[in-house]
């Protein structure tokens, strides 16, 4: 009895998953609050793997300060603690070092020139986390940084006396914030709340949907709007805890999880615009950067690179990024 080709692969397809799937129970880590867009988007994502393996794969998520740091997600998933993570720019460079070419201070004017060339690098980058041991999912982009402050803050002189926050252990930022002339102060995320509190801290550079989550802005409630730099995020795992899933199903998550970031991609704009009007609401304050001011910035962030470039922002990549920046703007219009 010859059986249709079409019945033999589906047959071929459900062998190769139960065989293969023994009920595997995955951590997922990330800093994002339970009560966040970030979270749900996560949230469907897990029902769409238990739904793609009849439930033989399982995902827990640990949130918000259950996790410690982003650097900790990332030490945790080295060591087996964690099997999946969803980090933004702060933690992945520990991984991917390289991203953070995409994430200079005033690099970017707009949406379109951090897209155009980030659609040209992302393939190289998720290459080099495959040599590292690492298979990113999804690019999970969580839009632009903002100055959260204590004080109303329109020039780069209003920000030189107060204390901003800096990624703790990243060195060359901190060398960076310096040498622009603004006084950084290394913190895991999880104490940017108390600090800010007591007054060790003054200001956050966030997007505008993380200081609503995170209720930074009731303690920090004056915002300059400047597009200061993007943060990008992605879903990853160790490439070990990847290989256990059957290669038949491998597809069907990997799509789930792309279709999470796509998700995330298409509605952060509108998010962290809602968040702002939310945020107005409760009596944050908006303060207006003009184009004059904005090129005053851009000079002040400028004087940071030479401390990034080279050890902690590889040159070749970086000349690579101001490339395609141009590229883009010689052939549009400036926003």
């Amino acid at each position: 009895m010859l059986w249709p080709t079409r019945l033999v692969l589906s047959l071929a397809f459900l062998l190769a998953l139960h065989a293969g799937v023994r009920g595997d129970t995955f951590k997922l880590a990330t800093i994002a609050p339970k009560d966040s867009p970030y979270y749900d988007i996560l949230h469907d994502m897990v029902d769409a793997w238990r739904a793609a393996s009849e439930d033989r794969i399982d995902i827990k998520i640990y949130a918000g300060n259950a996790v410690g740091d982003e650097a900790d997600i990332v030490r945790k998933m080295r060591v087996g603690q964690f099997q999946i993570a969803a980090i933004s720019g702060g933690g992945l460079p520990d991984i991917l070092p390289e991203l953070r070419a995409l994430q200079m201070p005033m690099m970017f004017a707009s949406d379109e020139e951090r897209d155009y060339v980030f659609d040209r690098i992302h393939p190289s980058l998720e290459a080099l986390a495959l040599q590292r041991g690492f298979k990113v999912l999804a690019w999970s982009p969580a839009g632009w940084l903002y100055f959260f402050t204590q004080r109303p803050v329109v020039t780069p002189d209003d920000l030189r006396p107060l204390g901003i926050f800096a990624w703790a252990g990243k060195s060359g930022y901190i060398e960076a914030w310096k040498a622009a002339g603004f006084r950084p102060v290394a913190l895991p995320v999880n104490e940017i709340l108390t600090s800010l509190e007591t007054g060790f801290l003054n200001a956050v550079a966030v997007p505008p949907i993380a200081a609503l989550s995170f209720q930074w802005f009731g303690l920090a409630n004056h915002m300059t709007n400047l597009k200061w730099a993007p943060l990008d995020g992605a879903i990853i795992m160790p490439l070990k805890d990847w290989q256990r899933i059957p290669a038949a199903l491998q597809p069907q998550l990997l799509a789930s999880a792309q279709a999470a970031g796509a998700r995330l991609d298409r509605s952060i704009a509108r998010l962290n615009d809602t968040a702002i009007d939310v945020m107005k609401r409760h009596n944050l304050i908006v303060h207006d950067v003009s184009p004059a001011l904005r090129e005053e910035w851009e000079r002040r962030a400028r004087l940071g690179y030479p401390r990034l470039i080279g050890d902690t922002v590889p040159e070749a990549l970086y000349r690579q990024v101001e490339q395609l920046r141009d590229e883009y703007r010689a052939t549009h219009a400036a926003p």
